[in-house]
């Protein structure tokens, strides 16, 4: 891939980038010859070539990450401070669209040209997802973060990190430097170098804290922070997104210096992110979420006390096999029925995988399963009583199922309309 900074092209030769990126002193859109020798520059040396001075801020954590990056990335826009957001969305600048989603964190050359075009448009911050594949294979390595966010840890990704030792500590290297940080204090699996660092917590004391909250229909809250106190409402739903409404929050203030207040009132003006905890049907209630590992989906469950819940998923092929019969045990604990699906079942068999969910299901658990995931939305929707609550859960808004090979166009909130509109 080639990228092109004011008439310099630069090429990531297929090689990893942490080594340094191929440099090549060629007009625009000259020919580019694979194979040969030309000098390699280091990430560093391209930010103060080309005078990539943003303020960076990375947001870390199992769960959350979208949600809480997109929020940031809002309310900044909102007072006024121009900026850019990176992360499994896609790349955008200002509310507009500049390249679609591929990886939640990009190769660290495509980020640089990222800040290059957000720097030319004039944008102030830069708010950018890192995952944990990121931070392991060094794809924001010498990138000066601003402020450091983190979100939560719990299980996932574990057919790559390969231990639960091993994922936590690679989250947690992202904070064991001395940049600023803003950390979620009730995660017990979250340590840090507390140099520059700030906390959040609902419950507990934290530099960020919630005095009170209700959940009713959305959200309303009373933050403080030391001697300020300040309320907000949003549209989100869900103790999870308090939480994530927290970070960002905190990050914003510290971001820009504004009073508690002004970052609050902008608050509500941010509608959520399209997959995340998305209501695609009100009557009946159907939610679509991309909550895909037990936490995210206990999570999930949680937000709605008192109500009868439906649950529908499945898992991801070629991924995890550990938290398969977690995710059936979780669901089976907050749920009256369950259908177990296909998933992006990727090169294994999707009732394999199902299978391996449902081992942890009791036995005689109200159980459907039915692999083509749009008849089992249809018989789901069906199925459902006026008082349930249906949460799709797995993809989000994914708009394909990944099978043998083949990306297969699919999206729930489709299917569910699909569905709808044929049961009249």
């Amino acid at each position: 891939m080639i990228y092109h900074f004011d008439g310099v092209a630069i090429s990531d030769d297929t090689r990893e980038i942490r080594d340094g990126v191929t440099l090549l002193e060629t007009p625009q859109n000259a020919p580019y010859r694979a194979g040969s020798n030309f000098p390699t520059i280091q990430p560093q040396e391209l930010l103060r070539r080309f005078q990539l001075d943003l303020s960076i801020v990375g947001v870390t954590g199992t769960n959350g990450k979208t949600t809480t990056t997109a929020a940031i990335y809002s309310m900044l826009n909102d007072l006024g401070h121009k900026a850019a957001l990176q992360g499994s969305r896609g790349f955008f600048i200002a509310d507009r669209l500049v390249a679609p989603k591929t990886h939640t964190t990009p190769p660290l050359l495509q980020t640089l040209y990222h800040l290059y075009l957000a720097k030319k448009a004039g944008a102030k911050f830069f708010v950018m997802e890192v995952s944990s594949h990121a931070i392991d294979q060094g794809r924001i390595a010498g990138l000066p973060f601003a402020l450091k966010v983190i979100t939560n840890i719990s299980q996932d990704h574990l057919d790559y990190h390969k231990s639960m030792e091993r994922y936590i500590a690679t989250k947690n290297s992202f904070l064991a430097d001395e940049s600023r940080k803003l950390v979620n204090k009730e995660d017990p699996r979250v340590s840090f170098n507390p140099k520059n660092a700030r906390t959040y917590a609902i419950e507990e004391l934290a530099t960020y804290r919630i005095l009170a909250y209700s959940l009713e229909d959305g959200i309303d809250a009373l933050v403080g922070f030391g001697s300020e106190l300040a309320p907000f409402s949003s549209p989100l739903r869900g103790l999870f997104n308090l939480s994530n409404l927290l970070a960002a929050i905190g990050s914003v203030h510290m971001l820009t210096g504004c009073s508690l207040q002004e970052v609050c009132q902008v608050v509500e003006h941010f509608g959520g992110v399209r997959g995340r905890m998305e209501v695609v049907s009100t009557d009946p209630l159907i939610i679509v979420d991309f909550a895909h590992t037990p936490d995210g989906m206990a999570k999930v469950f949680e937000s709605f006390p008192g109500k009868k819940l439906v649950a529908l998923f499945g898992a991801g092929g070629d991924r995890d096999r550990s938290k398969r019969p977690q995710m059936g045990a979780v669901a089976a604990r907050f749920c009256k029925r369950i259908y177990l699906t296909s998933d992006n079942p990727r090169s294994e068999e999707p009732r394999k995988i199902i299978e391996e969910i449902r081992s942890a299901i009791p036995p005689g658990y109200p159980l459907t399963i039915e692999v083509d995931r749009g008849k089992a939305i249809e018989r789901a929707i069906r199925e459902l009583g006026r008082d349930e609550v249906l949460l799709i859960l797995g993809k989000g808004d994914e708009e394909y199922i990944e099978q043998k090979g083949e990306q297969i166009p699919f999206c729930d909130r489709e299917a569910v309309q699909q569905a709808l509109s044929r049961l009249g």
